[in-house]
C-alpha cells in the first residue's frame, strides 16, 4: 500500500487550503472532477439512497419496540439524525472535499483518524448497497420466479454500474425519475390511507402512534429509535459530491439539511397512517415478532387492497437497485479521494476525461460490492447476514465526523492551524466557534452514535470490529513504509 506524502498534520491541514482543488477540472488527471450537480440533484440522490419509503420494512419492528409509538420514535430519530447533518453541514464548508467523513476526520483530527473513518465508511459504503441489490434480486425473482435472485442481482449491479460509469449527471438524471416514481406511489398509499380513514375511521386513536398504546413510554421509544436512525443511514452520501456540486460547500451543506428535514416529514407521515390502520395491536404484533416484517404489506393490503400492496412491493424493488446507484456513487468517490491522498493505490483517483467520472474507483466499488451480493443471493441467509453487519461502519465514521467538529473547531483553530482566507461566516472554519453548533450539538450526535452501536447485534460488532483492526493494521504498515522511506 502507498505511503501517504507529508507529515499527519500538514497533510491534513493542505487537505483543508486545498478545498475543492480540482473540482472543474475535465482532464483525465487525479482530482479532475467536474461541478455540474444541482441542488436537486444533490438532494435526489441523498433521498435516493435513503428511500422515501425505507421504513416500509421495519415498520412492524418500530411498532412493536414502541409499544405503538411509531410515529413519535420517527419524529425523534429525526431530531437526533439533525445533530449527524449538523456536523456535515459544519464540516463540508472546512473541508469541501471528495471523501465525505474520510476528509473531514483528516482536517478535523490528523490523517490517521482520517484513514480510520474513510476504512470504515468504506465499509458501509460498499455493503449498503450489496444488501439493497439483494433485495432487488429477491423482490424481482418474486415477480418471475423462473429467474434466480443472483441473475437478478448481478443485473442490477451491472444496469446501475453503467449509469455510473455514464457520468454523474446522467446517473442523476435517471435517479430523479425512480425517486419521483417512488414519491407517487407514496402519495398513491397516503391518498387511499386518508380515503380509507375518513370513510371508516381509524383502528385505533388518532394521537396512538405518538403517545402509544396504553400509555408513552420514553424507554420502549429510545429504544425503537436506535433502530429507526438506520433509515436515514444514506443521507451523508451527498457529502460525497463536494467537489461536483455547482455552487460549492453551501449547495452541499442546504442539501444534506434538506434531504435529513424532507425524509423525516415522509417517515413521520406515512408510518401515521399505517399505524391508524393497522388491524393488530401493538401488543400482539410484539408477540408474533415473524409478523413484523410484513406488518405494512399486511396493513396496506387489509385496509385497502392488494392492489397497493403489490405496487408498494414493485417499488420497494425497483428503488433498492437505485439506491444502491446512488451508494455505489458515493463509494466511487470514498474510494477516488483515498487513493487521491495516497491512501489507497493510486490507479483508483484517475478520472475519465468525457464521463468526469472516477471511472477505476467505481469499478472498484462494483466489484466488491458485485462479489457480496452474489455472494449472499446464492445462501439463504444471506439476507440476514448482510443486513446484520452494514451499519456499525458507518457509525463509527458518524462518531468520528462528531469528534472532527470538536477537534477543528476547539483544538487545531485554537492552536492556529486554521487555513487563511476564511470568511467567518458560521461554519466555515474562521472566527469564535459556537458552543451550540460545535460543542453541544456534535457531543449529542455522539451520544446517540454510541447508544445504537451499542444496541447493535453481536454478529455486527464483531465485524465492524474486525474491519476496524484489519484497518488499524495496514495504516500501521503506511506509516512504517514512510518512516523507512
Amino acid at each position: 500500500m502507498p505511503g501517504t506524502s507529508g507529515s499527519g498534520e500538514e497533510g491534513a491541514a493542505d487537505g483543508v487550503a486545498d478545498g475543492a482543488a480540482g473540482g472543474g477540472a475535465d482532464s483525465g488527471a487525479p482530482g479532475a472532477l467536474r461541478r455540474t450537480l444541482t441542488f436537486r440533484d444533490l438532494l435526489v440522490y441523498g433521498l435516493l439512497f435513503i428511500a422515501p419509503m425505507a421504513p416500509v420494512g421495519i415498520f412492524g419492528t418500530l411498532q412493536a419496540r414502541s409499544h405503538g409509538a411509531v410515529t413519535a420514535v420517527y419524529l425523534v430519530a429525526t431530531l437526533a439524525m439533525a445533530c449527524t447533518a449538523s456536523s456535515y453541514a459544519q464540516m463540508v464548508r472546512v473541508a469541501p472535499r471528495a471523501g465525505s467523513v474520510y476528509a473531514y476526520a483528516r482536517a478535523g483530527l490528523g490523517e490517521g483518524a482520517g484513514f480510520v473513518a474513510g476504512w470504515m465508511a468504506m465499509l458501509d459504503y460498499l455493503l449498503i448497497p450489496a444488501v439493497a441489490y439483494l433485495f432487488s434480486g429477491i423482490a424481482l425473482h418474486a415477480l418471475v420466479p423462473a429467474v434466480h435472485p443472483w441473475v437478478w442481482t448481478a443485473l442490477a449491479v451491472v444496469v446501475t454500474t453503467l449509469l455510473n460509469l455514464a457520468g454523474v449527471r446522467t446517473a442523476a438524471r435517471v435517479g430523479f425519475a425512480v425517486l419521483a416514481m417512488e414519491i407517487v406511489v407514496l402519495a398513491v398509499f397516503v391518498v387511499s390511507a386518508v380515503v380509507v380513514l375518513v370513510a371508516h375511521g381509524a383502528q385505533r386513536g388518532w394521537a396512538a402512534p405518538l403517545t402509544g398504546e396504553g400509555g408513552f413510554s420514553v424507554g420502549a421509544v429510545l429504544s425503537a429509535v436506535s433502530v429507526a436512525v438506520l433509515s436515514y443511514l444514506g443521507f451523508d452520501a451527498i457529502a460525497s459530491f463536494a467537489e461536483e456540486a455547482g455552487g460549492g460547500a453551501d449547495r452541499v451543506a442546504r442539501a444534506l439539511l434538506t434531504c435529513l428535514v424532507v425524509a423525516g416529514v415522509l417517515f413521520a407521515v406515512q408510518t401515521y397512517l399505517a399505524a391508524l390502520l393497522m388491524p393488530v395491536s401493538a401488543a400482539e404484533l410484539a408477540a408474533r415478532p415473524a409478523e413484523q416484517g410484513t406488518a405494512f404489506y399486511a396493513t396496506v393490503d387489509s385496509a385497502v387492497g392488494g392492489w397497493l400492496r403489490d405496487l408498494v412491493a414493485v417499488s420497494k424493488a425497483v428503488g433498492a437497485a437505485f439506491a444502491a446507484l446512488a451508494g455505489q456513487a458515493a463509494a466511487g468517490r470514498l474510494l477516488f479521494a483515498m487513493a487521491r491522498d495516497r491512501r489507497l493505490p493510486g490507479a483508483m483517483s484517475k478520472v475519465d476525461a468525457a464521463s468526469g467520472a472516477p471511472r477505476r474507483a467505481l469499478l472498484g466499488a462494483a466489484m466488491v460490492t458485485l462479489v457480496a451480493a452474489v455472494g449472499a443471493a446464492r445462501r439463504d441467509d444471506g439476507l440476514d447476514q448482510l443486513s446484520s453487519i452494514v451499519n456499525v461502519g458507518a457509525l463509527t465514521a458518524f462518531g468520528l465526523l462528531h469528534a472532527s467538529v470538536l477537534g477543528w473547531f476547539w483544538i487545531r483553530g485554537r492552536r492556529g492551524d486554521r487555513r487563511p482566507g476564511r470568511s467567518g461566516a458560521p461554519g466555515d472554519g474562521a472566527g469564535a466557534p459556537s458552543l451550540l453548533w460545535h460543542a453541544v450539538v456534535p457531543l449529542l450526535g455522539l451520544a446517540v452514535v454510541i447508544a445504537v452501536v451499542v444496541e447493535a447485534s453481536a454478529t455486527a460488532q464483531l465485524v465492524g470490529g474486525v474491519w476496524l483492526v484489519v484497518g488499524l493494521v495496514v495504516l500501521a504498515v503506511q506509516y512504517g513504509g514512510r518512516a523507512r522511506a
